[in-house]
């Protein structure tokens, strides 16, 4: 594929990368042609500034799909930063063991596990949105500008706010089905190619012929 060992897709830009290319720790998946920008930080660095209290002992997974689009500060908090609302106090005992005697294997009872962030493909997520952990963001969303999600995003949905909450469906349900079931994303880069004209018309019968 043309992006496998690129890390810049354009010639002269260090502010966009390919993030599946950046990527180095485990629990991270990133799908091809996925892009982030960054005009604060080295965009290099993903996965320090944008992926937070992702820690190996919960085993969470951040998985974002194909052809998806980060922009600047867009950042993915993990369940390290849920303290738990099941204890009749939300101070994180069981994080700090040593101090109160507490057995070291039970630190993650220190927060709520909501499970992994799961970003479907041709997400479009804007500057400095705000994705909390056990959200799955389906094919096609769009993600406004500093918007908190803390719930799951229906495909080809756009949703804005804090907390986020939907403002409009990108396309009618017989179109977003038709998307859904051809699955452009997953064709083979070259079948992508010859259709770019046809994906960016925003017509669906002509991705269809």
């Amino acid at each position: 594929m043309a992006e496998a060992d690129k890390i810049y897709p354009r010639t002269g830009d260090t502010q966009t990368v390919y993030l599946k290319n950046v990527i180095g720790g485990a629990g991270i998946e990133v799908g091809d042609y996925t892009i982030y920008n960054d005009f604060v930080n080295d965009p290099r660095d993903f996965e320090k500034n944008n992926v937070l209290y992702h820690y190996p002992i919960n085993r969470d997974r951040l998985v974002v799909g194909k052809f998806c689009s980060i922009a600047c500060g867009a950042r993915f908090l993990f369940n390290s930063a849920n303290h738990t609302l099941a204890s009749l106090s939300s101070y994180p005992f069981p994080l700090l063991f040593e101090e109160w005697g507490l057995e070291k294997k039970n630190v993650a009872d220190a927060w709520d596990n909501k499970g992994d962030i799961v970003v479907g493909n041709d997400v479009w997520i804007g500057y400095e949105a705000v994705i909390l952990a056990g959200v799955r963001i389906g094919d096609g969303a769009v993600i406004g500008s500093r918007a908190v999600v803390t719930r799951d995003i229906p495909p080809y949905t756009i949703v804005g706010g804090v907390p986020a909450r939907t403002i409009r469906k990108r396309f009618d349900d017989t179109v977003i089905a038709r998307l859904l079931d051809l699955r452009w994303w997953d064709w083979p880069e070259e079948a992508v190619r010859r259709n770019i004209q046809a994906i960016a018309s925003g017509c669906v019968e002509r991705l269809e012929r």
